[in-house]
């Protein structure tokens, strides 16, 4: 009888910068809303929002303006900095998947798991649609259906939930601090994309998803 290729049942993956890197598109959507603000935005300061949802990147910016802001005055430069976000999405294509990303959710898939998404961005579905891959993914959770961000479980565990899937059957994916403190909160196993120094509470690291080999985990 042949061994399983994973002792997973489910891959969570995160979206940007694991499936797709639209980093440089978030620097440039806040940049314009900080500076706007008289706020000095930097990539520094952007590296610091990785893996925080939209309202609590606004919170840290804000922090350094030099008044107070109404909570309807938050909202309002929210909408501001997503249009702008989506006005630069709206030219992303299957181009701009990252080297691996299409090679791991098949082979994912191959094995007979489950794959779902967690994903912090209200966007989510936008960029899958533009990216063209929709329909790798079993279910989607993202910012509008979770009521607590990163590095909170909920969104793992309400993916873990949809998939059908006990948190401790799945691996999650991610490249943000928040991301696998998230993970591991969700007591799964955390497969972390980029530097180990970095994500030192991740299981294993790897540089990309081109080093993705789910019999090794």
């Amino acid at each position: 009888m042949n061994q399983p290729l994973s002792r997973f049942k489910a891959v969570i993956f995160d979206l940007d910068g694991v499936i797709t890197d639209t980093a440089h598109y978030h620097y440039l959507a806040w940049k314009q809303l900080a500076e706007s603000q008289g706020v000095h935005f930097d990539h520094e300061f952007n590296e610091s929002l990785k893996g925080i949802d939209r309202m609590g990147s606004l919170d840290l910016i804000l922090a350094s303006a030099s008044r107070q802001y109404t909570p309807e005055e938050k909202l309002a430069l929210a909408d501001v900095k997503n249009r702008h976000y989506q006005e630069l999405i709206s030219t992303m294509s299957a181009a701009d998947l990252l080297p691996g990303a299409v090679a791991a959710l098949d082979t994912v898939r191959a094995a007979g798991l489950r794959i779902g998404l967690a994903s912090v961005s209200k966007n989510a579905f936008t960029v899958l649609g533009r990216l063209g891959i929709t329909d790798k993914f079993d279910y989607v959770v993202d910012a509008a259906t979770i009521a607590r961000g990163k590095p909170d479980p909920e969104i793992f565990l309400r993916a873990a939930h949809e998939l059908g899937v006990a948190p401790a059957d799945c691996l999650g994916v991610e490249d943000a601090v928040a991301g696998v403190a998230a993970i591991k909160a969700a007591g799964m196993f955390a497969l972390g994309i980029g530097h180990p120094f970095v994500l030192t509470e991740a299981d294993v690291v790897i540089t990309s998803l081109k080093e993705f080999n789910l019999a090794a985990y």
